[in-house]
């Protein structure tokens, strides 16, 4: 027989929760509870954000400037030909040719020398023409065109002898590179340095340099029918010396020209016989010229001999 008592008494325990809950609810004061639904549930703080600051514009950056390309630096004979279209003031482009050559030719034997000027005197002309050009080989213009004297050992008013002797007192040809100036007993002076070996290499030990001389002026040669002539120097005008020495001083080339008689005095600029510019006989430049293929040919000259 089986024991009844436990489950009578689970049948009473779901009465008596019952019960109780309803007493605890009796207790609860209804008024307060429209209090409690009404209260407002307090909402957390947030603290504010200061707003971000405001970026200015992107500022537009320029862009680099591009540099120019370098121009290619230009040799004097590309140069000269085309910049002195013609004759520069009457000089001869045949000269001026052979100008340019003789100092390409001193390039390539390492001279180095001032690439803007080139003086040019054309000893073929007579003494009371301007026969001296300095000539701006960048811009194309003929700086100074002076009356200059010979020697008075190579002629009157025309220049027919040339020598490198000492004590000759006779011009040089060729070409020179200008060195330094001094003052000597011709006031300002400026010093040559012949380059061409037999023909101008003896310029210093002569003192053939570059002055300027009060019988070297238009007065003169209408009064005398010529200038007067120096030792061997070429001496300018004495109000124009200061201002061509100054110009031409430190390293610019000199190139002597003269033509008389039955040789020519050539640029030796020929291929690979360069040699310096050089008095030769007439029928050994013509020879010499056509196997090089040169535009032109420079005219004859007479040197003297030693």
């Amino acid at each position: 027989m089986t024991d009844s008592k436990p489950t009578s008494a689970r049948r009473l325990l779901l009465p008596t929760t019952l019960l109780a809950l309803i007493a605890v609810a009796s207790c609860v004061n209804r008024a307060d509870l429209p209090k409690l639904a009404a209260a407002p549930v307090p909402t957390p703080h947030i603290a504010e954000l200061a707003p971000l600051p405001t970026l200015p514009p992107a500022a537009t950056i320029a862009p680099l400037p591009v540099p120019a390309p370098a121009e290619p630096e230009m040799e004097d004979a590309a140069v000269a030909p085309a910049a002195f279209a013609g004759s520069p003031d009457g000089l001869s482009p045949k000269i001026l040719r052979a100008a340019l050559d003789a100092v390409a030719c001193a390039r390539s034997r390492g001279v180095s020398g001032r690439r803007d000027l080139l003086t040019v005197i054309d000893y073929s002309r007579p003494s009371t023409e301007p026969r001296l050009w300095v000539l701006d080989l960048k811009r194309g213009k003929v700086l100074f065109h002076e009356l200059v004297a010979h020697g008075a050992g190579s002629g009157d008013n025309y220049a027919t002898q040339f020598s490198n002797t000492m004590d000759s007192r006779q011009t040089s040809l060729g070409l020179f590179l200008t060195a330094g100036t001094y003052e000597g007993g011709n006031g300002y002076s400026l010093r040559l340095r012949g380059l061409d070996p037999g023909v101008n290499d003896q310029a210093e030990e002569r003192n053939i340099v570059m002055h300027g001389a009060w019988y070297v002026s238009a007065q003169h040669a209408r009064e005398h029918g010529r200038l007067g002539r120096s030792w061997g120097c070429p001496a300018l005008p004495q109000e124009e010396a200061r201002p061509v020495i100054d110009a031409v001083k430190g390293g610019s080339f000199v190139f002597a020209y003269a033509k008389s008689g039955g040789a020519v005095f050539a640029s030796a600029s020929a291929g690979s016989k360069c040699a310096g510019s050089r008095p030769v006989p007439v029928r050994q430049a013509v020879v010499e010229a056509k196997a090089a293929a040169l535009a032109s040919v420079t005219e004859p000259v007479k040197t003297a001999q030693p």
